[in-house]
């Protein structure tokens, strides 16, 4: 029996994709400008099926590359020499946000895909973190800007760009339409043939490109190549759930779109076997996790639900909806594994927590957090009704109040480092691949200046350090000092833990509502950890007969001295404090 070689296995799966796709088109030649495009022609590997390409030992940070400033130094200059003197070593990879020419949207209005913006430096920085970091980078999928060369062509009725944008008649019905915002769906545009009704999910300055159109597919392919041949290793495929529109539907997470998703990984898997995908997809969780596929989609998922439960776990004293949610989360198999993070960019997303915290929970969540400066986005439902959507805050600020504190001091506790850094130790022990958005990391506070200059609630968590600001910070004892070292000495110590491995199991532990468990085990190595937390304001005693653990072998408290805890008969947690327990005997692990 012959051997298929990675070509002909490429091949093969190129047409199941382009058949879904496009079933109506001549697809032989579309395939070959497609194996063109991506030099497929000249070296193709066979990759292999449910290969884990991450362990224990990553940890991404994600961050503008403009987030630390330093006067007369290119951004991206700046942000690497803080990388290389502060996170070498300790984070793996790094997701650098839209560093592309930009109209809106801080970056992700895209005007010239194969451009570094010249306000952060050029390629040649881009290529020197990749060189030094597992670089990530945005793939701007659904949509571009309306000051690019495509939508000016568009207005000009001329190629590349005429037929590249979704046209709609204004009279269509898309009551159906799932969308994050309130503004109008259709834009009128003034083109030389008249006026034109384009598509835009997310502003008027973003408009929705025609993935019907296979030459939009081929114009990606090209931009695909590119980013691999600079150095990008992970792709994020940004608001993807929403590339393929047909009117009537929902034009939401659609199979075309599943089938695009499909096709990329098949191009970049058979590029450089290495390269991984995460998909952003900002949606109620069965839909996020459909983004797996059977492992030949998105090798790794935003864990959307993580944040809004996590947050609200915290500041309300009880884990139960945290709980509940992850004894239903399914094992990611070989193969695929969550992209762990507690805050981003953008905001708290809270359509994830629908189904899983209650309306009034959501509510109740919403005041805490503009009682602590936070701000609310909305979208808009099908019955012209406005639900909240997002909620937009530092996460170091919404951690401030507690839900249940007494009225004479409005919420806030004295707790509020501590619940901070317990939110991150407990991320850090569930199953998946952590990722610490740079704010985060260095605990930043709100930027109201910052949402008063550009009028967006988003920017109230994108903070612009100056570079000497921050070094002052980070020696002194302030607490972005204290909260910074705490996090890279957690981060350290699970990097050397098999249980923390993305794909270890997960077993969380019945302990009531005020104390947080969970037990990882390695499928490989049989390393267990046990690890609790107390998320409330009050002491809580853990009997260790309720843990389960083998009394027949050591169990190490590795977060305080590493003594054998077999001896007590209970652990005492103070408020939001944690452990990190190990199996004496587990192979592989380190004493």
């Amino acid at each position: 029996m012959t051997e298929i070689t990675p070509e002909q296995h490429l091949r093969e799966r190129l047409s199941a994709h382009l058949e879904v796709l496009y079933p109506h088109l001549e697809k032989a030649a579309l395939l070959e400008d497609i194996i063109a495009l991506m030099a497929l022609d000249q070296r193709c590997f066979m990759p292999e099926a449910h290969k884990n390409l991450w362990d224990e030992s990553d940890t991404l940070v994600i961050t503008y590359g403009d987030s630390i400033l330093r006067e007369g130094e290119w951004p991206l200059h700046t942000l690497h020499d803080f990388l290389r003197r502060e996170l070498r070593g300790l984070i793996s990879g790094v997701h650098i946000l839209p560093f592309y020419p930009y109209s809106s949207d801080d970056g992700f209005s895209v005007i010239n895909y194969v451009e570094v913006n010249p306000s952060l430096g050029d390629w040649k920085d881009i290529n020197a973190i990749a060189r030094d970091f597992d670089l990530m980078a945005d793939l701007v999928i659904n949509h571009c800007s309306s000051r690019s060369l495509w939508f000016e062509n568009f207005k000009q009725r001329r190629d590349p760009g005429m037929d590249y944008f979704v046209e709609v008649d204004p009279e269509t019905d898309l009551s159906e339409v799932i969308r994050p915002r309130t503004s109008p769906l259709l834009n009128e545009v003034q083109t030389l043939d008249g006026k034109r009704h384009v598509w835009c999910t997310f502003s008027h300055d973003q408009v929705d490109l025609n993935f019907q159109n296979p030459t939009v597919l081929l114009e990606f392919v090209k931009i695909i190549r590119y980013y691999l041949d600079m150095g990008v290793k992970i792709f994020r495929l940004d608001a993807v759930a929403f590339l393929w529109k047909i009117p009537g539907t929902t034009s939401l997470n659609l199979e075309q779109t599943h089938e695009v998703v499909r096709l990329v990984r098949s191009l970049i898997e058979h590029a450089i076997p290495e390269a991984i995908i995460i998909t952003e997809t900002n949606i109620p969780l069965r839909e996020n996790l459909a983004y797996f596929g059977n492992a030949n989609e998105a090798h790794l998922v935003y864990n959307f639900s993580l944040p809004p439960l996590l947050i609200n776990t915290m500041v309300s004293g009880s884990c139960k909806a945290l709980k509940t949610w992850m004894m239903g989360m399914p094992a990611a198999q070989d193969g695929t594994t969550y992209f762990n993070f507690i805050a981003s960019h953008d905001g708290i997303g809270l359509r994830p927590a629908e189904g899983l915290l209650e309306d009034a929970e959501i509510n109740q969540l919403v005041t805490l957090m503009q009682k602590s400066g936070g701000r609310v986005s909305w979208r808009a439902l099908a019955n012209g009704e406005n639900r909240p959507y997002e909620i937009n805050i530092s996460l170091f600020d919404a951690m401030r109040r507690h839900l249940y504190s007494s009225n004479e001091n409005d919420g806030e506790d004295g707790f509020q480092e501590q619940r901070f850094i317990c939110a991150h130790a407990l991320m850090l022990a569930v199953q998946g691949v952590p990722a610490f958005y740079i704010h985060s990391l260095l605990a930043t506070e709100n930027d109201e200046n910052r949402v008063l200059h550009t009028s967006h609630n988003r920017s109230i968590n994108r903070h612009q350090w100056v570079a000497d600001d921050l070094e002052s910070q980070l020696s002194t004892d302030s607490h972005h000092a204290r909260i910074f070292n705490i996090l890279k000495a957690l981060i350290t110590l699970r990097s050397t833990q098999a249980a923390f491995h993305p794909n270890a199991a997960q077993y969380p532990l019945h302990l009531g509502d005020k104390v947080f468990g969970i037990r990882r085990e390695s499928h490989s190595t049989g390393a267990a950890i046990v690890a609790v937390y107390n998320i409330s304001a009050e002491p809580q005693e853990i009997l260790l007969s309720d843990l389960n653990l083998d009394e027949s072998v050591s169990w190490q408290d590795i977060l305080i001295d590493g003594a054998d805890i077999r001896s007590q008969h209970s652990i005492l947690l103070a408020p939001y404090d944690y452990r990190w327990l190990r199996r004496g005997d587990a192979v592989g692990v380190q004493n």
